[in-house]
C-alpha cells in the first residue's frame, strides 16, 4: 500500500495552495483529483482572468452560521500575502473596481503558480477516490490505481457549483461519513427567476442593465443589475442571491440616489408637455423606463396631466420595486454553494475536524461563503494554508 504524510482530495483552488503550504523536507504531500486538468475553476473565473483576491478581505464579507469562524484563517493569511506571491511569479494584475484584482493576461497563470508554488508534490489526474475509510491509526483511500494510506486527509474538493466541470457533492458525503454535519447548501451568486407575471416585463428588457441597489437581511449592495430572459441577473443580483431564501420580496431600487417621483413633480414645471416616459429616460436606460410607464398605463401620457399620487406611485415603481424570485438558475450556473460542512465542527485555526483527528475540510465545502469579487478565492487560499501549516 502506497504511503504518504498528507493526502489532498481536490486540485482546485484550495487543493492547490494547500500542498504548497504544505510542505516539508522529507513530508510526502499527494494531490488527487478526478479531472483532467487541475485548477479549473479558476481558469473560467473573471471571465477568464481570475479575480484572484480582494483588497477589502474581511470576515464580515463572509457568511456563514458562525460569522466568525472565517477571521482566524483570513487574518493570518491576509489578500496582501497573496498578492505577494502574485508578484513574485511576476504575474501582472489591476484593480478593476471596489478592491476587485484580476490578472492581465490569462488565469491560468494563476494556476501555474500554485503548481510551481506546489513543486516536490505528487499530482495525480484523473485519479478519483473509490472510498475512504480509517483503520483505526489513519486514512486509507482506495482509488484505480491502488489504495493510498495517510496520517493527515485534507477535503478540498469544492462545492455543487458549476457541475459541468466537475463539481460534485462528495465533502459532504464524507463529512457525513465521519460524523460532521452539513448545513444545508443551496446555489449562491446566481442569477434569479421569475414567473410568467415578472416575465412579461423581464423578457422584452433581456440584455438591459441598469445600475440598482438592493437591501436584504444583512446585504445590501450597489451595482449593475442586468435584465434576462429567466428573470434578473448582473453583480447585484448575483450578491444578494446568497442572502435570498425561495418565498422572500426582494425590493429593488433601479434609480439609486434619486427619489424619481420628486423629479418628476419638479419637471412637471419646466416640461409638463413632455411625455412621462421620455423624462423617466433621463434617469433610467429608455427602453426600461418605456416598459415601466406601459406596465402602469403611461406610456402615451403627458407629464402635466398626472396628478402627485400617479407619481408618488411611479417613482414608488422605480425606487421601491417588490419581486419575488421563484428560484435560481441552480448550480447550474451558480458561482459557489452556500452552507456546507458546519464550522461547529472544525477548528478555526487549522481546519480540522474537532473529533476526528487528522481529517481537514477546505475552501467552498465549508460553511463560509464570500461575496462576490475575489473573495472566495481568498478563503481558499486562507483555509488551505492553515490546514496545510497545522502541526
Amino acid at each position: 500500500m502506497e504511503q504518504v504524510d498528507l493526502l489532498i482530495l481536490g486540485a482546485g483552488a484550495a487543493g492547490l495552495f494547500c500542498a504548497g503550504s504544505a510542505l516539508r523536507p522529507g513530508r510526502r504531500v499527494m494531490v488527487l483529483d478526478h479531472a483532467a486538468q487541475p485548477g479549473e475553476k479558476i481558469r473560467i473565473s473573471g471571465g477568464g482572468r481570475c479575480n484572484f483576491t480582494n483588497l477589502a478581505t474581511a470576515a464580515d464579507r463572509f457568511l456563514s452560521r458562525n460569522p466568525r469562524f472565517a477571521a482566524s484563517a483570513l487574518a493570518r493569511f491576509t489578500a496582501a500575502d497573496f498578492v505577494r506571491l502574485v508578484d513574485r511569479a511576476g504575474i501582472a494584475w489591476h484593480e478593476k473596481t471596489q478592491g476587485q484584482l484580476f490578472c492581465d493576461g490569462k488565469a491560468t497563470q494563476i494556476t501555474r503558480m500554485l503548481l510551481d508554488r506546489m513543486s516536490g508534490a505528487d499530482l495525480r489526474m484523473r485519479s478519483a477516490p473509490r472510498s475512504v475509510r480509517h483503520d483505526g491509526t489513519g486514512f486509507v483511500v482506495e482509488t484505480a490505481g491502488g489504495a493510498i494510506r495517510t496520517a493527515r486527509l485534507v477535503v478540498a474538493t469544492g462545492g455543487k457549483s458549476i457541475p459541468k466541470i466537475g463539481a460534485t457533492g462528495i465533502a459532504y458525503d464524507l463529512g457525513a461519513q465521519f460524523g460532521l454535519r452539513l448545513v444545508d447548501t443551496r446555489a449562491g451568486l446566481v442569477p434569479l427567476t421569475f414567473a410568467e407575471q415578472e416575465l412579461a416585463l423581464c423578457r422584452p428588457l433581456a440584455g438591459v442593465s441598469v445600475e440598482a441597489e438592493i437591501r436584504h437581511k444583512d446585504g445590501r449592495f450597489r451595482d449593475a443589475l442586468l435584465f434576462t430572459h429567466r428573470g434578473l441577473s448582473g453583480p447585484v443580483i448575483l450578491q444578494i442571491s446568497s442572502f435570498w431564501n425561495p418565498g422572500e420580496t426582494l425590493q429593488i431600487d433601479l434609480a439609486p440616489g434619486r427619489d424619481i417621483a420628486t423629479d418628476l413633480k419638479a419637471e412637471r414645471t419646466r416640461a409638463g408637455r413632455a411625455g412621462i416616459a421620455s423624462v423617466l429616460g433621463n434617469a433610467l436606460p429608455a427602453r426600461l423606463a418605456a416598459a415601466i410607464c406601459e406596465e402602469m398605463g403611461l406610456a402615451q401620457a403627458r407629464l402635466a396631466d398626472q396628478p402627485n399620487a400617479r407619481l408618488d406611485a411611479l417613482g414608488a415603481r422605480v425606487n421601491r420595486w417588490q419581486v419575488r424570485p421563484v428560484g435560481t438558475e441552480g448550480y447550474r450556473t451558480a458561482e459557489v454553494t452556500v452552507g456546507g460542512i458546519d464550522t461547529r465542527d472544525l477548528d478555526a485555526r487549522t481546519m480540522q475536524a474537532r473529533k476526528v483527528p487528522g481529517l481537514f475540510f477546505i475552501g467552498e465545502c465549508v460553511d463560509v461563503t464570500g461575496w462576490l469579487g475575489g473573495y472566495n478565492f481568498q478563503w481558499a487560499w486562507a483555509s488551505a494554508d492553515a490546514a496545510g501549516r497545522a502541526d
